[in-house]
């Protein structure tokens, strides 16, 4: 399937960092879609300076995230990368974000602004707890996500204090949700010819993860460990 290049044609603007939205546009980018990273200038994805770091000098964690991409640097906080930005936007398919809630609309970028440019374009947008409710400006990162959604709680020896998975599956659960809902926006795109904002929340797809877990509980009422 991956020879066949399912994406190819298809143009992914990608304004994410560190794990989750990297790990959910690399997919796309093995998937045939040309993926185009937009970086901040001077400084770039912060895992650029992520451990281990290669005989040349580069980050080997930002490599493993980001394989297959184009990349340029833009400026969205100021009006003129901002204009730029909307320009390509245009001429693309998808856009993927993991900026805080709200940081969108602060570069006016936001959704209503990428759909005036263009019509059928798709945001993603992938945070810890989604768009809104109570805590959408709260911090994320890959544990918080495993703790509140309930898989450090089975995780580790009986008896004993919860533990993180060795991988960050809060992390990478949303980011591959990322790629099935992009997936699905395209083909409502395709049937129905209209854009979409899909919102995925890091907690959410955490306690989708949870299975037969979440189905003990909801059966017997006792907590899993």
């Amino acid at each position: 399937m991956i020879d066949q290049q399912p994406l190819r044609g298809v143009r992914v603007l990608d304004l994410t960092r560190v794990l989750a939205g990297p790990f959910c546009t690399m997919n796309l980018a093995d998937l045939g879609a040309d993926v185009i990273k937009i970086e901040v200038p001077g400084r770039g994805d912060d895992s650029r300076s992520f451990a281990p770091t290669m005989p040349s000098g580069d980050s080997g964690y930002f490599y493993s995230v980001n394989r297959g991409k184009r990349s340029v640097t833009l400026d969205l906080r100021i009006e003129e990368g901002a204009k730029v930005f909307l320009e390509l936007v245009a001429k693309s398919d998808v856009v993927v974000e993991n900026f805080s809630p709200g940081t969108m609309d602060r570069f006016k970028v936001g959704y209503a602004q990428l759909k005036a440019a263009n019509p059928k374009i798709i945001l993603c947008s992938i945070s810890g707890f989604g768009q809104t409710g109570p805590m959408t400006s709260a911090p994320a990162y890959d544990i918080v996500a495993q703790a509140l959604g309930g898989t450090m709680s089975i995780t580790g020896n009986p008896g004993g204090e919860p533990v993180r998975c060795g991988v960050s599956v809060g992390d990478l659960s949303a980011a591959l949700y990322g790629v099935i809902a992009i997936l699905s926006a395209l083909r409502v795109r395709d049937r129905d010819g209209v854009g979409n904002h899909v919102d995925i929340a890091m907690l959410d797809c955490q306690v989708a993860m949870l299975e037969d877990a979440l189905a003990r509980y909801s059966v017997s009422g006792k907590i899993p460990g």
